[in-house]
């Protein structure tokens, strides 16, 4: 009895690292996709529904769903609402790992092929780059899995013939309510949905529970699976509070939904248990009432959402930008705030540069660029934080392109901080209209979205700036000479060009390294606001 209990335990530990090698394959491989596929389509709750359920099923794990999420929502590119829609399709695409275990551990029986399979797999892993490596974890990941389900039912086997589901609680309200206890404190222990699932299903293909005694399991587990972001969003920041309060709201409700719905299919659930099997009646209502929970509270989104901010309100701040640094465990959602915050930055500076280059030059904007200074160590501070996946080329891409972005950023606000230039380059005739050109593209920049058409106009600029300052800079050095202008004003002119180019320079860096990293994170418009 006792090898067959270390049986158990090691089959539910297997099964959770090959569980984990597994998602974080599946997540490396498909990681810049699932950021473009929730970035961009989450444009309503539906959507949102859509992407978060396909994106969990694509790496099997919610939380990592969540935590893209959560990410997207701190740096303004998702509302709450639109991330509500993400958290609920995610629940529904977290099912898609029971069918998943239900298949390739019990109906297709591939114990000995994933024997055969993990150490050809493992050396693929260890001595692959790329693609092969990737795979290799894959396959790896899938044989851990299946030998760990094999280890399971070998441990619980023997259990079939001493304990029964007569002998188990469940009977009654008060049965069937510790059953769903149970199933919550099982999450919570293993930390894992998925293993607490996947044993459930061993339980029941042993004949160790019954069929509705899992019922009962499964909707506690739902409800343990929220604790992991609740442990996540402690000290975080408020929209990963928001997210995961919303998550175990949702939850807590859907668990709710599954009692009355569990009473009206329980002559459906019986009859495909006796025509198929009691596994394939079981995750057909752990689906149903994630299903059921989402159609419920898809028309209600708004005033959910109204409701999570009023349980977590927003807090009052006069930061530009705040960056989350529990994202910092996850490159890509760090990437992601770090993304959004460049925008916010540059979107600050080149207005305030803006309304300095214009016919009636305004430098309060300048003035008050002190935030922009302190968002911008900040930054720095993030970034330096940063750890990005070496073989994930988004990734590597999007880190350079943030560093020199950043870096042009806290240049171009020291060209800002010298405002006796841009008046120079006002009063002079043959510089006012460069010089007003690179104000109306500055104002566009700090309002419209497509920075790689703008970089391309300032590369342009850029070019036709210095051929004057070069051809002035000859002008005045020869009326200097005939006595035309003093020696001061030539320098006040000269200083003044080479501000203005200099400016050129590090702003179109800074629009066309945002280009760059918008093609390693695709996202949806940002706002001006707190990240």
């Amino acid at each position: 009895m006792s090898e067959d209990f270390f049986y158990a335990l090691g089959g539910v530990g297997m099964f959770l690292v090959g569980m984990e090698i597994l998602t974080r394959a599946l997540r490396d491989a498909t990681g810049s996709r699932l950021r473009t596929l929730l970035a961009r389509f989450t444009t309503t709750p539906l959507r949102g529904v859509v992407t978060g359920a396909l994106g969990t099923a694509i790496i099997q794990s919610s939380s990592a769903t969540t935590v893209l999420t959560v990410g997207f929502v701190g740096a303004g590119l998702l509302t709450l609402g639109e991330a509500l829609g993400i958290v609920y399709g995610a629940n529904i695409g977290t099912t898609m790992t029971g069918w998943l275990v239900s298949f390739i551990g019990f109906k297709l029986n591939l114990e000995n092929v994933a024997f055969a399979l993990l150490l050809p797999a493992s050396l693929l892993s260890l001595l692959g780059r790329g693609t092969s490596e990737r795979l290799g974890r894959v396959v790896s990941g899938l044989c851990l899995l299946i030998i760990g389900l094999d280890l399971m039912q070998t441990g619980l086997a023997d259990l079939s013939g001493t304990v029964t589901p007569s002998l188990l609680q469940g009977h009654g309200v008060g049965g069937f309510l510790f059953l769903i206890f149970v199933g919550l404190a099982l999450t919570i222990v293993m930390q894992s949905s998925s293993a607490a699932m996947a044993l459930a299903l061993v339980m029941l293909q042993g004949e160790v529970i019954g069929l509705f005694q899992a019922v009962g399991l499964v909707i506690g587990m739902n409800i343990g699976t929220t604790f992991t972001a609740i442990l996540a969003s402690i000290g975080g920041s408020r929209a990963m509070r928001q997210t995961a309060v919303a998550n175990l709201i949702f939850n807590c409700v859907t668990a709710l939904l599954a009692l009355p719905l569990l009473a009206l299919s329980a002559p459906v659930l019986i009859s495909v248990a006796e025509h198929y099997d009691a596994l394939t009646a079981l995750l057909l209502f752990h689906t149903g009432f994630n299903i059921a929970g989402t159609v419920l509270f898809l028309p209600l989104t708004p005033r959910f959402a109204a409701v999570v901010s009023k349980l977590v309100p927003l807090e009052e701040t006069h930061l530009i930008i705040e960056l989350d640094k529990n994202l910092l465990k996850h490159s890509d959602a760090a990437l992601v705030g770090a993304q959004a915050a460049t925008e916010i930055i540059s979107r600050k500076l080149f207005d305030a540069l803006s309304k300095a280059m214009q016919t009636q030059p305004d430098y309060r904007a300048i003035a008050a660029l002190a935030p922009v200074s302190n968002a911008l160590t900040e930054l720095e501070d993030y970034l330096s934080h940063i750890r990005p996946d070496r073989e994930n080329a988004d990734e590597e891409r999007t880190f350079s392109a943030l560093l020199h972005q950043t870096d042009h950023m806290v240049r171009l606000l020291n060209r800002a901080g010298q405002t006796a230039h841009p008046k120079e380059l006002i009063e002079d005739p043959m510089l006012k209209r460069p010089t007003l050109a690179v104000g109306a593209v500055f104002r566009r920049l700090a309002n419209e979205q497509d920075f790689g058409e703008e970089a391309a106009r300032l590369g342009r600029l850029h070019d036709l700036v210095r051929h004057r300052k070069n051809k002035h800079r000859r002008g005045l050095l020869l009326g200097e000479h005939a006595g035309i202008y003093n020696l001061k004003e030539v320098f006040a002119h000269t200083d003044a060009m080479r501000w203005l180019e200099r400016s050129l320079h590090h702003a179109e860096r800074v629009a066309h390294y945002q280009t760059v990293a918008r093609q390693g994170f695709p996202s949806v418009p940002v706002g001006t606001e707190g990240v």
